[in-house]
């Protein structure tokens, strides 16, 4: 079976979030992907996130119609409001597949040029094999900049253009897949009060409007969270 991460704050998830998933699912053959919104990211520590709920409850919605879209809580917040980390996430995911199952993790390609910064990313390169999604005009070199070089396998792999093959894992690019929606944009419109039809998924833009999220009010419950 092929399972795939999908995390992310999901503030809120959108039309980009979902297509970019689409085309790794097809592209390599997922039968599940696991969409994670992070409870207490380390990287936004200090930001001021919709509530965790709110966020799960966007991505339920989301993944409503599409059996293999699995909506997932692993990072849920917890008691002490320390930081969820991938590495972690990946362990836990990992403990309850089978010995023949393979684990991705799909990212977009801003994020993975950051993952050096992550809690040991070198680990986590050896435990998952990676999918990055870049937009068109992306250029691939940066990617492969990305992995250390001892990380490579000992002797040189013949392996497809858009593959980078690790010691234990693999980087996979997805190229060309044109999403640009931004859930900040999202929240800054429905603050304006402009539509936002076609940027979300339409039951979670229902959601958002029934439950007045990213309004003034909201904005104000989110600085005082």
């Amino acid at each position: 079976m092929n399972i795939a991460i999908f995390g992310g704050t999901f503030d809120p998830i959108h039309a980009g979030h979902m297509k970019a998933a689409r085309a790794a699912q097809r592209r390599f053959k997922l039968d599940r992907i696991l969409f994670i919104p992070t409870g207490n990211p380390p990287h936004k520590i200090h930001d001021h996130l919709t509530d965790f709920a709110q966020r799960y409850a966007m991505v339920t919605l989301a993944c409503a119609n599409i059996p293999t879209f699995i909506p997932c809580t692993i990072e849920a917040p917890t008691v002490d409001g320390s930081p969820r980390y991938s590495i972690d996430t990946v362990r836990a995911v990992r403990r309850k597949l089978r010995q023949h199952d393979r684990l991705f993790f799909l990212v977009g390609a801003d994020a993975f040029l950051d993952l050096p910064h992550w809690r040991e990313f070198r680990r986590l390169l050896d435990s998952v094999e990676f999918i990055v999604v870049s937009r068109p005009g992306f250029d691939p070199d940066a990617i492969r900049q990305v992995a250390p070089p001892d990380l490579l396998p000992a002797r040189r792999l013949a392996q497809r253009a858009e593959t980078i093959r690790l010691r234990h894992g693999a980087i996979h690019l997805l190229p060309g897949v044109e999403a640009p929606i931004a859930s900040r944009d999202i929240r800054q419109a429905v603050r304006t009060r402009k539509p936002v039809t076609g940027l979300v998924p339409k039951l979670v833009e229902e959601y958002i409007l029934k439950e007045g999220l990213f309004g003034p009010s909201a904005m104000g419950k989110r600085l005082h969270q």
